[in-house]
């Protein structure tokens, strides 16, 4: 019995010591992400440097079709960028795993509601992730050049994996208010910026690819 007890404060230890490690390591990973990205993210429009693509991430959309409040945000953004003449032309790029469900052309919908013509949108139906979008957006849009709109607490690491590509991406913070469940969201981009940096690792490839669609030429 007592050497039972003694196994069970080992094995205890362990997973103390395990999970102090993993703490370490993914808080260390997150200030890494941050500090090497901080000085690509704006939140001041008038300074942030001109490209010719708005990349917009994708967010959920309702079941009517409606933007949800974040991902409304994000493109309110870009439409600002365009505007002031910061960008030519959108890429929304989006979960469009399903018939019944399109990121991307709910954003194309609201961007043309107003007054965006439709041949400065382009729209990516595979972006399912952050990796994903920034890898399709250079391998199938040719995109090298480009602002990146997003909510502050996601803009490092989408910077950080375009940056990592090669690719001369910026950040715009496209937060407008504060959000439900925003700390949750910080949490869990603890765990998805090893993911990201995981896949960079090991160069993983989107999970689709297909044919070249250039941003300078005619849209999708």
């Amino acid at each position: 019995m007592f050497i039972k007890k003694i196994l069970a404060l080992r094995i205890l230890r362990y997973l103390i010591l395990a999970a102090l490690l993993v703490l370490i390591l993914t808080s260390y990973l997150s200030y890494h992400i941050r500090n090497e990205t901080e000085q690509f993210i704006y939140d001041d429009i008038n300074t942030i440097p001109k490209t010719y693509t708005a990349l917009v991430l994708g967010a959920s959309v309702k079941s009517n079709g409606e933007l949800s409040t974040m991902l409304r945000d994000r493109v309110e953004s870009a439409l600002l960028l365009y505007h002031r003449g910061k960008v030519n032309r959108f890429l929304v790029s989006g979960d469009n795993r399903t018939t019944n469900y399109n990121e991307p052309v709910a954003m194309k919908k609201y961007l043309q509601e107003r007054g965006v013509p439709e041949k400065d949108i382009f729209m990516d139906f595979a972006g399912f992730d952050t990796y994903d979008s920034v890898y399709r957006a250079s391998y199938i849009f040719e995109v090298d050049n480009a602002i990146v709109v997003s909510q502050r607490f996601h803009l490092p690491r989408a910077v950080y994996i375009a940056r990592s590509m090669g690719l001369n991406f910026y950040g715009y913070n496209g937060d407008r208010r504060e959000y439900e469940l925003e700390s949750r969201n910080r949490f869990r981009e603890v765990a998805a910026n090893v993911k990201a940096w995981l896949e960079l690792l090991i160069n993983k490839e989107p999970h689709f690819k297909g044919d070249k669609i250039p941003i300078t030429g005619k849209n999708n």
